[in-house]
């Protein structure tokens, strides 16, 4: 399976959309445990730029992290805000993170 093809009910995404855009959403909409960073909540390390201030020593599971087509449906919106809440919307968790803050 394409991890970059959308799921059935959302329209297909970019092709071009098929590695990290440095959108920031994966450090800012997951929770990370690891850092014990809680849904919805953008990670301490993620700098203005959206880029890891400890990239080289982050944790497995940001490690570990590949793109996939959520990447192409967040990346295009022009704020972290806007990507964080398409990403918690995708996944149905904006209910979730409000109750995590």
């Amino acid at each position: 399976m394409d991890p970059f093809a959308a799921p059935p009910d959302l329209p297909p995404r970019s092709a071009l959309v098929r590695e990290c855009t440095a959108c920031g959403a994966c450090c800012a909409a997951p929770d990370i445990h690891a850092l014990g960073k809680p849904l919805g909540v953008t990670c301490v390390h993620l700098g203005p730029d959206c880029l890891c201030a400890v990239y080289a020593a982050r944790p497995g599971v940001c490690r570990n992290y590949r793109p996939d087509w959520v990447c192409g449906e967040v990346a295009p919106l022009p704020t972290l805000a806007a990507r964080v809440e398409r990403f918690l919307q995708l996944y149905g968790l904006e209910e979730e993170a409000l109750a995590a803050r």
